[in-house]
């Protein structure tokens, strides 16, 4: 985002941004859309399989244990649990890329872009929070106390998803506020589950994953060059050193994808030799991605999503009573909003900025509609908080999907309407880089295409 900031000149807020962040942001909303999709897919397989009279062979499947005891570490593990741990450290890997290149080169780079994001999904993190614990606290007990982490997560796969069916001509500035803001809330996400669901830490195994994260670090530093030429490389040298971090780690007590987070830091975001080309960090985003997005992320939806919500018995007789379920369901549909459209006004206040004159508040509130899309991590958080077996936990999943898909429903009848003024937006941001002398790519990534 481009603000003014000459004496006297009020600051713009969500004005649109420059040409190479655009045609940055876009590639990444077009990669996020097509994995969104999938992991829709994957979801809603695991939906139909959980409530079809085949529901016990799910299970089983799900639950079915495998696994060797490496360094010490025992990792007789779940499929589910295989799929949470393991796959989703790729994913985390990914977020780790993602996270530096936006401290490197992108919004969080500079401290006046980053102020609004940034605070915005701190409010969006905060109010879910305490909707939750406001709701749980005077019935649920520490019990259900638990899972006041899980409404915070904005799922950026999904929310983008939903964004390019319903407003693929939202103005740039808005597309970029809504992934910058879900990929803050990512961070504050993987501190949440370092730090509240890290038990009986083990410093020695900690020590130990130090090694091989040098040994990543170093060799990603010094020798670019060898692995942007070498595909093959990352497979045969970086991937076994990431398998033993993501060994150490786990036997350490913190939550196994931190490893990937750890990792994607340590991978250089410029070259070295400053070319204007790409890094080894979008190199490796864009050769893993497909691997995340098209494999990873489904399959974890897949073993996460399933539940038993027809036919339930006594479970689900206790579903609408239990304050879980409420706490997440609102966290998410009214407290994501409700948090980040105040953070957002605050600060405005508090810096005297402006809304940019193409933006208006009514804009930004659709946005905020989305963000309460919480899936991949919030399912995540669900099962660190109370674990398989738990009641809770089936209910919070069926209120992760209920809070969600009313989100999306909610944004889309909210953003429909609006699209034909966003239309118009496009065209008139279209002509203004056809003036100043900008390629007509810039029209195609302004409108979605």
């Amino acid at each position: 985002m481009s603000n003014n900031s000459s004496s006297g000149t009020p600051k713009k807020l969500f004005s649109r941004p420059s040409y190479s962040e655009s045609l940055r942001i876009g590639d990444i909303l077009r990669k996020e859309t097509v994995g969104g999709l999938v992991l829709i897919a994957g979801a809603v397989l695991a939906l139909i399989w959980a409530n079809t009279p085949l529901k016990d062979s799910y299970f089983e499947l799900r639950d079915f244990h495998f696994g060797p005891t490496i360094f010490g570490v025992d990792l007789n593990l779940s499929l589910g649990h295989w799929a949470a741990d393991a796959l989703l450290a790729v994913f985390f890997f990914l977020t780790g890329l993602e996270l530096k290149k936006e401290f490197v080169i992108g919004d969080l780079h500079n401290i006046k872009t980053a102020l609004v994001p940034v605070t915005a999904a701190f409010g969006g993190v905060l109010v879910p929070a305490l909707i939750f614990v406001a709701i749980n606290a005077p019935t649920g007990g520490a019990e259900t106390l638990k899972g006041w982490a899980i409404p915070t997560a904005t799922d950026i796969a999904f929310a983008v998803a939903v964004l390019a069916v319903i407003g693929s001509a939202l103005p740039a500035a808005l597309r970029i506020f809504l992934l910058t803001l879900a990929v803050v809330d990512d961070l504050i996400a993987i501190v949440i589950i370092a730090v509240v669901f890290t038990e009986d830490l083990q410093l020695g195994y900690l020590a130990l994953a130090l090694i091989p994260i040098a040994l990543f670090f170093c060799l990603a530093r010094f020798f670019p060059k060898f692995f942007e030429k070498h595909a093959w490389a990352a497979w045969v040298i970086l991937l076994p050193l990431g398998i033993i971090t993501w060994i150490m780690v786990f036997g350490s007590g913190i939550h196994s994808t931190i490893a990937g987070v750890v990792l994607g830091f340590c991978v250089p975001v410029r070259r070295k030799d400053g070319l204007p080309k790409k890094g080894l960090a979008e190199q490796f985003e864009h050769r893993f991605r497909p691997l995340s997005s098209g494999f990873c992320i489904p399959v974890f939806a897949f073993f996460a999503a399933g539940v038993t919500v027809i036919n339930t018995g006594s479970s689900g007789s206790t579903l609408f009573t239990d304050p879980v379920f409420w706490g997440i369901v609102l966290g998410l549909i009214c407290g994501k909003p409700i948090g980040i459209m105040a953070s957002t006004w605050v600060l405005t206040k508090f810096t005297k900025a402006e809304l940019d004159p193409d933006t208006k508040w009514s804009d930004l509130f659709g946005v905020t509609l989305l963000a309460g899309i919480g899936f991949t991590v919030s399912l995540l958080v669900s099962e660190l908080s109370f674990g398989l077996e738990s009641a809770h936990y089936e209910h919070a999943k069926v209120a992760i999907l209920a809070g969600s898909l009313g989100a999306a429903v909610l944004g889309a009848l909210w953003l429909v309407p609006r699209n034909r003024r966003y239309r118009e937006l496009a065209l008139r941001e279209s002509m203004d880089a056809n003036k100043d002398g900008i390629p007509d790519v810039y029209q195609q990534d302004e409108k979605g295409n």
